[in-house]
């Protein structure tokens, strides 16, 4: 079972049905003895990284969520608090992955909204993907794919278990969904 954790802030339906056309049984819940049962975590989320962490806080989530030793995919925002640190909002994440979210730096226009494609030395992670982003993670080893937006912007990490995803895999098509299931089956092997 595939629990999509529920602590106000994301797009859960969207991402419900793609889980769901992948044909994978999904909950969405923050009952901590539903997500102690599952047997991989997403966190979803769409808005600003201090509320998203105080609502994680309210559901008294982050130890749970800290606890577990399972696979956890965060999309969008849900992949930002993954991270130790952001800038917005200037408050701790989950700590899955080292590094501090910041502002995009880029001549171009913020927040990064529409299809970018992604770039990546993994064979066919080289399609258009849909974003909608303010701050991004940094650009080190857990980078599997990212895109080029007049810097480069982390679009795939993983570390071991922990996925994320910081484009939207429920609003990029088939190929958003080929993401998804990859990221679901254990991502992506890269050095």
């Amino acid at each position: 079972m595939i629990v999509i954790v529920d602590y106000g802030l994301g797009n859960i339906l969207n991402v419900q049905r793609a889980v769901q056309h992948l044909g994978y049984d999904v909950v969405v819940s923050r009952d901590p003895e539903v997500i102690e049962r599952a047997d991989q975590l997403i966190l979803p989320g769409v808005g600003h990284f201090k509320d998203a962490m105080q609502a994680i806080d309210r559901y008294e989530l982050a130890p749970l969520l800290k606890s577990q030793q399972k696979p956890i995919i965060g999309i969008c925002l849900g992949m930002q608090l993954l991270y130790a640190f952001s800038e917005e909002g200037h408050v701790p994440g989950l700590g899955f992955f080292e590094g501090h979210v910041r502002a995009i730096e880029t001549p171009y226009t913020v927040p990064h909204l529409g299809w970018n494609q992604l770039k990546s030395d993994v064979p066919g992670l080289d399609k258009d993907v849909y974003y909608v982003h303010t701050y991004q993670a940094p650009m080190n080893e857990d980078v599997v794919a990212y895109t080029d937006y007049g810097t480069q912007i982390p679009g795939i990490v993983q570390r071991g278990q922990y996925i994320g995803i910081q484009f939207h895999p429920e609003k990029s098509g088939d190929y958003g969904l080929d993401i998804l299931a990859q990221a679901l089956k254990g991502g992506w092997q890269h050095d």
